[in-house]
């Protein structure tokens, strides 16, 4: 079927907007802020529990109602993006984003908790893909879009340690409910700078939202993060889990028979038929697998066996933050317009699983400066410079009526590997540690000392399987991206500078 095409509202634009690196720091802080709010909450999590009086049981609700939100919503917010116009949904997502932030802050009680932070899932599942949409439709010279995508690059890796860096202060500091507040003014100020220095005001001719795309693909999004989220508590032979994943797994079966015929479908066919973008979404979700759960593993090590506090423990992350901020910037953004885009990608992943296969060996004695430190350097580096990439490759030169699509697959991918690793790696290292515990318990043992080894050598041995998880996703860039250099794909329109309409 043909799909609608947008009608451009404004002149063509004969030269770059000379505000366009201003627009580039309104797009990164909006990002930054979506992706650090996976992860700031985190340390925030134990004074909240008390506060709140919420059970262990409820607690996970906090982190899983964010993520089932956002993951669930993710495709229908990009699609929404396409309809409406990038610059509207970015605003949009800003103020609701914030709303939901404030709300979230003056909880009353753990269901207000709850529910402000599914509100935040959902406003940003509409803001990630405008944000990564006006990316790619604001920058098309092959130099400036190098280094733009560098800067967003080091954002979308750097953002979970950055959040984790900023809960420590905020909770240690200040209170936990700061964890939420902080949000209010940066979505505010993104807001008004984006209202003055954002092009995107685009109007489809055939405005038409695909319902049933939407039910079938949000439904389905939101049983598989629902599912790899309640695997961790419950196990993977569970019924409810077992019925949730093969249940989502089904919708989205439908899902895609369903987009083949849909007139305006929520998911052109045309994003994920291109080699070069598949091989990128492919890339991402592997490499999350492995990176959130190493995440979680590495602030635990930090705190319950090294002993640092919140504070300490976000300081501790900055490494992977410098590591991604030179890969990213100093790397892939020289070199993305010179070399094949694998050639970036596969070393940045050897390069990163090197730096994994160095965490995957501490103990319990100090190895922060051994260990810890020249890991998280290696993995940021690595890091940086392969998921700059893969964003480039995502976006570039999709046809402009479907690059919030394109965008919200991408971050899909990434939601969604975010999950499956956490769930999966935070699986694996609690049955280690069970079955190091049954296997070295002793009459007279120190309990501590035993406690510590078992987590620990549970930390490793799923740190391990993060390790092979980022090697699969080298793999798997190195076999399906073989295109020379960021290059539109055969029978895709390439982004051209008059789609960035005047507000």
């Amino acid at each position: 079927m043909a799909e609608a095409r947008p009608t451009d509202t404004n002149p063509p634009r004969a030269e770059p907007d000379p505000r366009r690196w201003w627009a580039l720091v309104i797009i990164g802080v909006a990002q930054l802020m979506v992706v650090l709010d996976m992860t700031i909450v985190n340390i925030a999590l134990p004074s909240a529990q008390a506060d709140l009086d919420m059970s262990d049981g409820n607690r996970q609700w906090v982190i899983t109602a964010y993520t089932l939100a956002f993951g669930g919503l993710l495709l229908l917010g990009g699609r929404v993006t396409d309809l409406i116009g990038r610059k509207l949904a970015f605003c949009i997502g800003l103020l609701g984003f914030a709303a939901a932030s404030a709300l979230g802050g003056a909880a009353a009680g753990q269901g207000m908790l709850f529910g402000a932070r599914a509100l935040q899932g959902a406003f940003a599942a509409l803001l990630a893909p405008a944000a990564l949409s006006l990316l790619a439709t604001t920058f098309t010279e092959p130099r400036e879009r190098s280094r733009a995508f560098g800067v967003f690059g080091a954002i979308v890796g750097a953002g979970a340690a950055i959040g984790l860096l900023a809960g420590g202060f905020l909770t240690e500091y200040l209170d936990w409910r700061w964890c939420l507040y902080v949000n209010v003014p940066i979505a505010l100020g993104a807001f008004l700078g984006a209202l003055v220095l954002l092009h995107g005001g685009r109007v489809m001719a055939d405005p038409h939202l695909d319902v049933p795309g939407a039910l079938l693909g949000c439904a389905g999004m939101l049983s598989l993060v629902y599912g790899f989220s309640e695997a961790e508590s419950r196990s993977w032979d569970d019924p409810l889990v077992l019925t949730l994943l093969f249940g989502g797994l089904a919708l989205l079966l439908l899902f895609g028979l369903w987009q083949r015929r849909a007139r305006v479908p929520l998911l052109p066919i045309s994003v994920i038929r291109d080699r070069q973008r598949v091989g990128a979404f492919l890339t991402i979700l592997f490499v999350t697998v492995g990176l959130f759960g190493v995440f979680l593993f590495l602030t635990y090590y930090m705190q319950r066996v090294l002993g640092y506090s919140p504070v300490k423990t976000g300081v501790a992350y900055l490494p992977i933050t410098v590591g991604m901020l030179i890969g990213s910037t100093q790397v892939a953004a020289r070199l993305l317009h010179r070399v094949p885009p694998r050639a970036l990608m596969v070393p940045g992943l050897v390069v990163g699983a090197g730096g994994l296969a160095i965490i995957a060996q501490v103990g319990t004695e100090p190895a922060y400066a051994s260990h810890v430190l020249p890991g998280m350097l290696l993995l940021g580096l690595g890091m940086g410079t392969a998921m700059m990439t893969s964003v480039s490759l995502a976006t570039g030169s999709v046809a402009p009526q479907d690059a919030g699509a394109a965008s919200a697959t991408f971050n899909t991918a990434q939601q969604v590997g975010g999950s499956i690793g956490t769930a999966l790696l935070n699986t694996i290292a609690a049955s280690v540690t069970a079955d190091y515990l049954a296997a070295h318990a002793r009459p007279g043992a120190d309990r501590r000392e035993l406690a510590a080894r078992a987590t620990v050598h549970g930390f490793n041995v799923a740190t391990w399987w993060a390790v092979a998880s980022v090697l699969l996703a080298a793999v798997l860039a190195a076999i399906v991206v073989n295109a020379p250099r960021p290059v539109a794909p055969a029978g895709a329109a390439p982004v051209p500078e008059d789609v960035r309409e005047a507000t």
